[in-house]
C-alpha cells in the first residue's frame, strides 16, 4: 500500500494555498497567509475533516534574513530539503507551459493531531529530472522572480494541483482556493466539464458549485494580474481568450475576479474585510468568516497546563476557555512569567540586549511593509522618551521585508538603528519564523498592531497573544473591532483618522491607561489578562473557523 492510499476513500475537500506554515524547518511560508493555512491544517486534523491540503514545495523558501553592521536587511535563499520531512510520491504531469510538459513530484507531509487523526498535505515540486532545466526551478522560491515566474507558479498550484490530485487518486467534491493564487484551478475544472456538458452556462455553474474562494487582501496591489499576451504565450490554447476575459477582466487576467466568478461561496476574513471586499468588487455576495488561530499551536506550555484545569479538551474545544475568568492571579502571573523568561532569553541570545523581568515588554512582529506602519510607535521620539522616563518599558520587534519592498527595508533599518542608540530598550530579532513568533506572542505583555484601515484583512497575531493573556492595543481594523472590548480585553486605536491622529491616540493610551495600569495595579492588569483569554480564546480560533467552513462552504453535515 502506498503512503497516500489510506486517505483516498474518504477525502472530499481540497484546500489549495500558495504557502502553508507546517513547521519552522520547512520554509513553505512567508507570513500570515501561510500561518493561517497551517493552523487550518491543524484544526482540520483535530476535527477529523475529510480534507487534503495542497501547496508548493518552495525548496529555497521565501527569504533568509540577516541584519548587517549598518542595520540593513540582507536577504538570501532559505533552502530546505523536502526529503527530510516528507515522503515522495510518483511524478505526475502537471501542465503544459510554453509548449513543454511540466511534471511535478508530489511530496506527502502528514500532520497528526494530538488525538491521533492525520491530514495529508501535498507539496508540489517541479525539481524533477523529467523537466527541462528552466522548469525545474518553477516551485523553488516562494514569491520570487518576475511576473512570468509568478504566473508559472500559479499554473502549477491551480492547474497542476488539480491534475496532481486526480492522478494520485483523490475524488474531490469541493476545492477551497485560499487567496487568488489558485484561481486557475476552476479553469481546469471548466475545461473538463466542457467536454461533457452541452452548454457553456451549465459548465460554469457546475464548476462554481465545486469552488470556495477566500480572499485575504484589501490592498489593491495585492490582487495578482497578468497580461493576456503573456498568459497565451505560456498556457497556449488551454482556454479560449474570449471566455477567459469574460470571467477575469477585459484588460488583464485578474486572479481575484476569476475566482469570484467561478466560486459559489466567497468570503472575506473578518466582518470589516468582507465589507471592504464588497465595495471593491460590487455585485458579488461576500460572506464573512473571521480568521482564527490554532489553540495548541500558539499557547505557551505554562498556560496550556493551566487551561487543562478548566478542561482537559480545551485545545480542541476552546469555547471552554470562557472559564479562564476564574483562574487565580498567582497562577496566571506565574504562567506569564514562564513565557516572559523565554522571550527575554531569546532577546539576549539573538541580539545581546538584556531585558528585565519587572518592566512591560511591548511586542510587534509581522511582515514589514508600509501599510503595517511599524514605525508609528517611534514617530514622536521625544514624546515616547518622556513617557518611558515616567513609565519604563521595553520593545521587541521582528519581521521580514520583501526584497523589492524598499519602504519595508527602511523600516527595519530605522528600528535597528534605534535599538543600537536609544535610551529606550529596543531589540530587533532577525530571522523571523514560527519559533520566534511563538516566543514573542507568548512572552510580551502588550501586543501592538498599527495597520492603516481598512488595509488589514484580518490579522491573527493578536489572537495568538490573547491565548497567552497578552493584552492588545491595536488599530480598530481587521478582526479587532470584533474582539476589542475597550479596557476589558484590550484597547483600540481609531477606527477613523490619519497616521498622526492614530499615533496621538496610541501615545495617550500608553501614557494614561496602559503603562500606569501595569505599574500601579497588578491585580487589575491580571484581571484584564483573564478577560482577554476568556473573551477572545473561545471565538477567535481555527476550530470555530473550520467548523464554519465545513458547515457553510463545504456543506458537510
Amino acid at each position: 500500500m502506498s503512503a497516500i492510499e489510506p486517505y483516498l476513500p474518504h477525502t472530499r475537500i481540497a484546500y489549495l494555498s500558495m504557502e502553508i506554515a507546517l513547521r519552522s524547518e520547512m520554509h513553505t511560508y512567508s507570513g500570515g497567509l501561510g500561518v493561517l493555512a497551517g493552523d487550518a491544517v491543524r484544526s482540520a486534523a483535530d476535527l477529523s475533516l475529510p480534507m487534503v491540503f495542497v501547496t508548493l514545495a518552495s525548496r529555497q523558501g521565501y527569504l533568509g534574513q540577516e541584519i548587517d553592521a549598518k542595520g540593513w536587511q540582507i536577504d538570501h535563499a532559505d533552502a530546505w530539503e523536502p526529503e527530510d520531512w516528507a515522503t515522495p510520491l510518483p511524478d505526475v504531469m502537471a501542465a503544459t507551459i510554453e509548449g513543454r510538459d511540466v511534471w511535478v513530484r508530489p511530496w506527502l507531509y502528514e500532520w497528526t493531531s494530538s488525538r491521533g487523526h492525520k491530514v495529508p498535505v501535498i507539496l508540489l515540486d517541479t525539481h524533477s529530472d523529467r523537466n527541462d532545466l528552466p522548469d525545474r526551478g518553477i516551485t523553488h522560491r516562494l514569491y520570487g522572480g518576475d511576473e512570468t515566474y509568478r504566473l508559472k507558479q500559479e499554473i502549477i498550484l491551480g492547474i497542476g494541483g488539480e491534475q496532481a490530485l486526480r492522478s494520485l487518486g483523490f475524488a474531490i467534491d469541493i476545492y477551497h482556493l485560499n487567496e487568488g493564487h489558485a484561481a486557475l484551478l476552476p479553469l481546469a475544472l471548466l475545461k473538463r466539464e466542457a467536454q461533457t456538458a452541452t452548454t457553456g452556462d451549465h459548465d460554469v455553474e457546475a464548476v462554481r458549485r465545486r469552488c470556495v474562494f477566500t480572499t485575504h487582501t484589501p490592498v489593491e496591489v495585492g490582487h495578482d494580474r497578468f497580461d493576456y499576451e503573456n498568459v497565451t504565450r505560456i498556457l497556449g490554447d488551454f482556454i479560449d481568450a474570449d471566455p477567459l476575459k469574460a470571467l477575469a477582466g477585459e484588460d488583464r487576467l485578474n486572479m481575484t475576479r476569476l475566482a469570484l466568478n467561478l466560486s459559489d461561496y466567497v468570503n472575506g476574513v473578518s466582518a470589516r474585510h468582507a465589507e471592504t471586499t464588497r465595495s471593491m468588487f460590487p455585485g458579488y455576495r461576500i460572506h464573512a468568516v473571521t480568521n482564527g488561530v490554532h489553540p495548541g499551536q500558539w499557547t505557551h506550555p505554562a498556560f496550556a497546563r493551566l487551561f487543562c484545569r478548566i478542561s482537559p479538551d480545551w485545545d480542541v474545544q476552546p469555547e471552554t476557555l470562557a472559564g479562564a475568568v476564574h483562574l487565580s492571579d498567582d497562577d496566571v502571573w506565574s504562567a506569564h512569567l514562564d513565557a516572559k523568561d523565554e522571550l527575554i532569553a531569546l532577546v539576549r541570545e539573538r541580539t545581546g540586549r538584556h531585558f528585565g523581568h519587572d518592566l512591560p515588554i511591548i511586542g510587534f512582529a509581522r511582515r514589514m511593509t508600509g501599510y503595517k506602519r511599524a514605525g508609528m510607535l517611534f514617530s514622536q521620539w521625544d514624546r515616547l522618551t518622556d513617557i518611558f522616563r515616567r513609565h519604563p518599558f521595553q520593545i521587541v520587534m521582528s519581521g521580514k521585508a520583501h526584497p523589492h519592498d524598499e519602504g519595508g527595508r527602511e523600516l527595519i533599518h530605522d528600528i535597528v538603528r534605534r535599538a543600537h542608540h536609544a535610551e529606550i530598550p529596543v531589540a530587533f530579532i532577525p530571522g523571523y519564523d514560527l519559533d520566534i513568533a511563538k516566543r514573542i506572542v507568548a512572552g510580551s505583555d502588550i501586543w501592538l498592531n498599527t495597520p492603516q484601515p481598512p488595509l488589514e484583512a484580518s490579522g491573527t497575531s493578536g489572537m495568538k497573544a490573547a491565548f497567552n493573556g497578552v493584552l492588545n492595543v491595536s488599530t480598530l481594523d481587521g478582526w479587532w473591532p470584533e474582539g476589542c472590548d475597550e479596557g476589558v480585553t484590550g484597547w483600540g486605536i481609531g477606527p477613523e483618522g490619519d497616521y498622526a491622529e492614530h499615533a496621538q491616540v496610541l501615545y495617550e493610551k500608553l501614557e494614561r491607561s496602559i503603562l500606569p495600569l501595569y505599574a500601579e495595579d497588578r491585580p487589575g492588569w491580571i484581571r484584564m489578562m483573564r478577560q482577554a483569554i476568556a473573551g477572545i480564546g473561545p471565538v477567535f480560533n481555527t476550530q470555530r473557523m473550520m467548523e464554519t467552513y465545513a458547515r457553510e462552504a463545504y456543506r458537510l453535515r
